[in-house]
C-alpha cells in the first residue's frame, strides 16, 4: 500500500543522460557530475548507489533527530552511514542498503531502539521498504 502526499513540501528535479556512464544535473544547479561505473579506481565518478547511499544517509539522519526529539534525547553529534550494495538477483539487478547510526550518549539497546524508530518513520525507509534489502543498526558512538 502507497502512502500519498496530503501536501507537497518541496520536489527536486535532476536529468540524466547517457545512463550509468553520462551526466546528471539538478535544475537548481546544486548538482552537476559526470557518472561512472561503481567501483571504478582508475576513474572513481558518482554512480546511482553512491547519490541514493548519500540521500538515504541524510533522510535517516533527519529521521533520526526527529524521533529522537520526542523523546528529548539529543542526537546532534550522531552520524549515519549507509552502505548500497549494486549486485545480481534472479530477475537481473538489484540494490540493498544498511544504515548504520551512531548515536553518542545511548547504550546499545537504546540506539538500536531509536535507529528502527527512524525507520519506521524515514521517508527514504518508507519508499524503499519491501523493495529492497535494508539492514538497520544502531550502535552507541
Amino acid at each position: 500500500m502507497s502512502e500519498k502526499l496530503n501536501e507537497v513540501l518541496y520536489t527536486s528535479e535532476a536529468t540524466s543522460t547517457g545512463g550509468r556512464e553520462g551526466t546528471v544535473k539538478s535544475s537548481d544547479g546544486v548538482i552537476d557530475l559526470a557518472l561512472g561505473k561503481p567501483g571504478s579506481a582508475a576513474n572513481p565518478k558518482a554512480n546511482p548507489e553512491t547519490l541514493f547511499a548519500a540521500g538515504y544517509s541524510a533522510c535517516f539522519g533527519g529521521a533520526l533527530a526527529a524521533v529522537a526529539g520526542q523523546e528529548d534525547i539529543d542526537v546532534s553529534g550522531s552520524t549515519v552511514t549507509a552502505d548500497v550494495s549494486l549486485g545480481k538477483t534472479d530477475t537481473g539487478f538489484g540494490i540493498s542498503a544498511k544504515l548504520t547510526a551512531k548515536i553518542p550518549g545511548v547504550d546499545a539497546a537504546k540506539a538500536q531502539e531509536l535507529a528502527d524508530k527512524a525507520h519506521q518513520f524515514c521517508p527514504y525507509s518508507k519508499a524503499t521498504r519491501g523493495n529492497i534489502d535494508v539492514t538497520i543498526v544502531g550502535e552507541p558512538a
